[in-house]
């Protein structure tokens, strides 16, 4: 009986000593607070620089131009990934910098289409010592224009009334201002590096609302195993939502994710039901 409480006991404090993640000292590298949940520290830089359309409507930085940092604890070591926009003129020496910060590079490709200015997004992959890590993809942000300084609290803005697309989607969402924004974690398990992805290091579908007057613009990303690709694109299309791009973000991860980018400005609730629809066609969590 002994043993079985010690055996209980070294488990739990494996448990407990597995989880664990210093957010203080990696706040102090970023020079602002992320968030910690269960053992994923993520930290996010809005490009709140770039004044970025597509078409006539501006993009929210919160929309479609936030950088984030996940890292999440793996016992005596961490692994770092998350996404970086950019200007075409910044992807050359962020390439150049992360090579030398001896950080991999898992995805460089687009978003949105016809943004202006043009705007890449390259995703990266580090694993060692967590301030280590943090220090280097640091280092990375300081060759580009991104502000690594919280903005100024955004003066109060008008509430929104999202309650007919929550009904439609059947949950609330998080709500920022003129943003809605939901993440809807799969229902299986994603292994990366040995290592389980919680839907916090970006394996969640991502949905992102922006009101603008009477309509909304959306966009996020589909995370989709091959055989859910085309009925996906089959539901969005067919509610008047453009998929934009289809690629990966991961290079070694388990089971085999595709990432499908979508676009549409048009009536909040259409818009919803559209969504609804292609959800509909993605193994998710209950």
């Amino acid at each position: 009986m002994k043993k079985l409480m010690l055996l209980s006991s070294s488990l739990l404090f494996i448990s407990y000593a597995f989880s664990q993640i210093d957010s203080t000292a990696l706040n102090n590298v970023f020079g602002k607070k992320g968030t910690v949940t269960g053992n994923v520290y993520k930290i996010s830089y809005p490009r709140s620089d770039l004044k970025v359309k597509v078409g006539d409507f501006n993009v929210a930085p919160g929309l479609a131009l936030g950088t984030w940092v996940g890292i999440i604890s793996m016992g005596d070591h961490a692994m770092m990934m998350g996404d970086l926009v950019l200007l075409d003129t910044e992807v050359p020496k962020v390439i150049n910098k992360l090579m030398e910060e001896n950080l991999e590079i898992t995805a460089i490709h687009n978003h949105l289409i016809n943004e202006t200015p043009a705007v890449k997004y390259i995703h990266y992959h580090g694993e060692g010592d967590a301030v280590k890590l943090a220090q280097e993809i640091k280092a990375v942000l300081e060759v580009t224009g991104t502000p690594l300084t919280p903005p100024a609290s955004p003066a109060q803005t008008q509430t929104i009334d999202w309650s007919k697309v929550t009904a439609i989607l059947g949950t609330t969402g998080k709500q920022n201002g003129m943003l809605l924004q939901y993440t809807f974690p799969r229902n299986e398990k994603t292994m990366e590096s040995g290592m389980e992805m919680p839907p916090s290091m970006g394996m969640g579908t991502a949905i992102n609302f922006q009101m603008d007057g009477s309509h909304a613009a959306i966009t996020g990303d589909f995370v989709m195993l091959a055989d859910e690709v085309n009925p996906v694109i089959k539901a969005l299309t067919e509610n008047g939502i453009m998929p934009t791009a289809l690629h990966s973000h991961m290079l070694e991860e388990q089971p085999r994710l595709f990432f499908m980018h979508y676009w549409a400005n048009d009536d909040a609730q259409k818009l919803a039901t559209g969504l609804k629809a292609a959800l509909s066609k993605v193994n998710l969590a209950k």
